[in-house]
């Protein structure tokens, strides 16, 4: 599904940010993504919806090669992964079932087949009464349940999540990592970076550790031995 073979990613100003990465996520998997700032969490991630290319290797993400993709192939792709950002990216002046809608508006779906999506994915994210509040009338978490319901509006078979509880309290992190759990639960990958050290030692997930753009642990090698 998600495949890294020798990927290096370089930036002309700060170096190497990727450093020769070799990994497979399969179907259905929920892998937590973790290391210090600056590991090269975020770039590896671009790479996966090809936002960056790399600059060695291949990313290969459901068929769609980086060696070969074009804008149109990348547009495609993007359209069956969900994306959530660490600072929501929620536009101010539209409601929720607003912001949801826009995902599928971009994309020239029907208004009679987005109504009844926009619904679904609210209320998959516990949101069904909130879709008239704008995102001021919302809490942090609201916020990322909104972007979540953003996400998944698309049906995608997998959730990129940068950082998704980082401006979020102990509470709302909670509330947030269920509701990713259980979107894996119903069979949609999730690929989650996080700080939160106490969040993965709770869990059974596959872990990576990333330090100065390498893989420096799997715990699914690690459980292989």
């Amino acid at each position: 599904m998600i495949r890294f073979t020798h990927v290096t990613k370089e930036y002309p100003r700060t170096g190497t940010a990727v450093d020769d990465v070799t990994l497979h996520v399969g179907k259905g998997e929920f892998v937590f993504l973790t290391g210090p700032s600056g590991a090269g969490k975020t770039s590896l991630l671009k790479m996966v919806y090809l936002d960056e290319r790399p600059t060695s290797g291949e990313v290969r993400v459901s068929g769609t090669s980086s060696l070969t993709a074009t804008d149109r192939d990348i547009a495609k792709l993007r359209r069956k992964l969900g994306i959530v950002f660490q600072d929501f990216r929620l536009l101010d002046n539209r409601t929720a079932e607003q912001n949801v809608a826009f995902a599928l508006e971009v994309t020239g779906v029907p208004r009679a087949i987005i109504d009844p999506k926009v619904a679904r994915a609210l209320t998959q994210v516990g949101l069904a009464g909130k879709g008239t509040a704008y995102p001021r009338e919302l809490s942090g978490g609201e916020q990322q349940r909104v972007a979540i319901a953003r996400a998944l509006v698309n049906d995608p078979f997998v959730i990129i999540a940068d950082e998704p509880t980082g401006n979020l309290d102990d509470r709302a992190t909670r509330g947030i990592f269920q509701l990713l759990r259980d979107i894996n639960a119903a069979g949609t990958a999730v690929v989650m970076a996080t700080h939160n050290l106490e969040l993965i030692r709770r869990q059974e997930f596959r872990t990576l550790e990333m330090a100065r753009g390498a893989v420096v642990f799997d715990s699914a090698d690690a459980a292989a031995l």
